[in-house]
């Protein structure tokens, strides 16, 4: 497969991809998975040089990211931070200022790092 150069390409590799997604998975051949993956492979790199996500440059952004990331509701972010949904929610929209507690709980449960949230307080 050749590199994926411009739009164009890409959009034609998404739409042999998904042509062979729409045949099924139980009908789809060895040889056509293995094209899938290396299609998949080459949009993706292209997609990684072409659309760069900037990092969050707040404590809330980084939060709200890491949610994102781990899959997290609201309320399943307050009970992993030990802090009511309330309080989160004052937190999360800068009505209330956090915690040491709680900015420990960022950064062991969220693994943000220490660094950038003394930054970002």
């Amino acid at each position: 497969m050749k590199a994926i150069k411009n739009e164009a390409d890409y959009k034609d590799v998404m739409a042999k991809i998904d042509s062979l997604m729409a045949k099924g998975s139980g009908n789809v051949s060895q040889e056509e998975l293995s094209e899938i993956r290396t299609l998949a492979q080459s949009a993706q790199g292209y997609e990684q040089s072409k659309y760069v996500i900037e990092a969050p440059t707040t404590l809330v952004g980084m939060i709200e990211m890491r949610m994102f990331e781990m899959k997290l509701k609201q309320r399943e972010l307050a009970q992993k931070l030990k802090v009511s949904d309330a309080k989160l929610s004052l937190i999360m929209n800068g009505k209330q200022k956090p915690g040491i507690d709680f900015l420990k709980a960022v950064h062991s449960e969220l693994q943000i790092d220490a660094k950038f949230i003394l930054e970002h307080v």
